[in-house]
């Protein structure tokens, strides 16, 4: 499995869909969000970094369940971290990443400012009111948390910049990783 992590709006999903059609790709937050609607009745996934922090956590309890049961190659797309009122938690708990066989972890990127103009943007998510500023800072917070995952898996981390009108350029980065 690579996993695959990112800020909203930094061109994650866009950077997965310039992937060969032939790669099996799963997003955890969908999982999860299927999880949490069942458990929980969350009705919009916007709403689920706003459980409380136990449910948050069994929520990712299930799903790290059902990823364990994958025997093919699999690209996971995630978020590395998750900001919520209390602090940032971990997009993959240790507790996971140790049920899951990890062959790297990837964090795409970009510059705050472009993340910022994108989530601007984009009028089909319900988004926190953020600044370019905070967007760097958890960008930083991922970043700790992309060598914090790889060192405890003992696995590869790269970096990804997927620089606005550069989408096709991250993908082939992406792509060479998974060959």
């Amino acid at each position: 499995m690579i996993i695959v992590m990112g800020l909203p709006g930094a061109g994650k999903s866009t950077v997965l869909e310039g992937l060969s059609a032939d790669i099996k790709q799963l997003n955890y937050g969908t999982m999860m969000f299927e999880i949490a609607k069942e458990k929980f009745g969350i009705g919009d996934r916007d709403n689920m970094r706003k459980l409380p922090v136990e449910n948050q956590k069994e929520v990712q309890e299930a799903v790290a369940e059902k990823l364990s049961r994958e025997d093919e190659k699999v690209v996971l797309d995630t978020h590395c971290s998750v900001k919520t009122s209390k602090g940032y938690l971990p997009g993959l708990p240790f507790g996971l990443l140790e049920r899951l066989s990890v062959e790297g972890v990837v964090l795409i990127t970009a510059n705050p400012e472009e993340i910022f103009a994108r989530r601007v943007g984009d009028p089909s998510r319900e988004r926190d009111e953020e600044t370019a500023e905070s967007i760097r800072e958890h960008d930083l917070m991922n970043k700790a948390f992309l060598a914090s995952y790889a060192a405890h898996r003992g696995c590869p981390a790269k970096i990804i910049y997927n620089s606005q009108g550069k989408a096709e350029e991250a993908s082939a980065e992406l792509q060479a990783i998974l060959e």
